[in-house]
């Protein structure tokens, strides 16, 4: 945190962060209050900010897109990163969004417009004042450059967008937890990670989308809805458990499901259990829910998106295999309702056995729900990356330009 704003104050050219930048332009002066976020750091309103240097921002499935004169900048939502045209440029702060407003982080104007447009804008930091001047000619790409060749550190292009879905919620706790801490229920755990989750793939340059992200109950139909065309991946986040019987409490490991014909009885088992949290939901469907599967794996371009789902899933438990304490149980098929409204590449994770003793103490421990969230995010970027791959007109066989 210091620093963070050391860093700030830096770029701000004093040791402290101004309660108000001015903004001066061919339209007069305004004056912009500066707050701090949760962490901190110094951020201004967008749209305050917009009206005073004539640009427009809006967010669009987790990304900022300001655009300011001529030039074009993308701040991905709750990480430190901002693309500059086609060029990325680390942050010391970030955009975030409080109470359906916009922020952008001082560094914007204190660093990054003078950056881009240095003829146009100049950022007294003693001052706590930004100088505009009229507007000017879009710069060059740079030569043996374009937007489709941007590229992230770890390879992604920009733009990608996975929907993470923590099972259960509100009036749903999912399944008791027999070795959790009292009081802990299964969609605790999933939010907890689910949330872990979301900050280690921000970390990585991907956008996010929650199904929730607190305490609530979204309906298993409603579910999908959230990974829409953009969507690259559905990923939902479960806890095992089995019902008392002999040596119900020696099962433990991890397993990853997509949407298909449940080929053992044990898959089936947990399909089951999982789509019962139907019964929770008011004015919820009745009878099976997976009626209708056959349907839609006639579905072509879904099957298409099931072999995309079946290599995801593959790339999970390799990950998770790496952290977790407990089996590998392989990748499974099973009718799960959640998977069947998603309509996307989807896979439904169970982390581990409540009902088994080591797992109990592995999923509610910090440590363990770090480690399996980052190897989910590292999965998930190998996933994009492989998608990449296939679909990339900027692949030559040397590699990418």
């Amino acid at each position: 945190m210091i620093l963070l704003l050391a860093l700030l104050a830096a770029l701000a050219g004093t040791d402290t962060i101004p309660g108000v930048v001015v903004v001066a332009g061919t339209k007069g002066e305004a004056r912009i209050s500066v707050r701090t976020d949760e962490n901190g750091a110094p951020v201004l309103p967008a749209a305050a900010l917009m009206s005073a240097l004539d640009g427009s921002a809006k967010v669009v499935e987790g990304w900022a897109e300001v655009a300011v004169g001529s030039q074009n900048f993308r701040f991905l939502l709750g990480a430190p990163l901002c693309f500059c045209g086609n060029r990325l440029r680390p942050l010391a702060g970030t955009a975030s969004v409080t109470r359906d407003t916009l922020y952008l982080p001082l560094q914007f104007i204190a660093e990054i417009l003078p950056a881009s447009q240095g003829s146009r804008f100049r950022y007294d930091g003693a001052r706590a004042r930004l100088s505009v001047a009229g507007p000017t000619e879009r710069p060059p790409i740079a030569r043996g450059t374009s937007p489709a060749e941007a590229r992230l550190p770890n390879g992604l292009r920009p733009g990608h967008l996975v929907t993470i879905d923590p099972g259960h919620g509100g009036v749903d706790p999912g399944n008791p937890g027999v070795f959790f801490p009292r009081g802990t229920k299964e969609k605790d755990v999933t939010l907890q990670v689910g949330l872990l989750l979301r900050n280690e793939l921000k970390r990585r340059g991907v956008g996010v989308n929650m199904t929730r992200t607190a305490d609530t109950l979204i309906a298993l139909g409603e579910r999908g809805s959230y990974c829409t065309e953009s969507c690259d991946l559905f990923v939902s986040l479960h806890v095992n458990s089995l019902a008392r019987r002999r040596g119900y409490t020696d099962i433990r490991g991890f397993e990853t499901y997509f949407l298909a014909e449940a080929r053992t009885e044990d898959a089936a088992r947990v399909a089951q259990m999982e789509n019962e949290a139907v019964r929770f939901e008011t004015n919820a469907p009745s009878g099976d829910a997976g009626m209708g599967l056959d349907f839609i794996l006639k579905d072509l371009q879904l099957n298409e998106h099931l072999r995309e789902s079946a290599r995801a899933a593959e790339l999970v438990q390799a990950q998770l295999k790496t952290v977790h304490t407990g089996d590998s149980r392989g990748v499974k098929q099973a009718g799960f309702m959640v998977l069947t409204t998603a309509r996307r590449p989807a896979i439904l994770v169970e982390l581990g056995y409540s009902t088994n003793p080591e797992d109990g103490r592995f999923l509610t421990s910090y440590a363990g729900q770090k480690a399996m969230a980052a190897a989910l995010a590292d999965a998930v970027v190998e996933y994009l990356l492989e998608y990449q791959r296939k679909t990339d007109p900027v692949v030559e066989a040397g590699g990418l330009k």
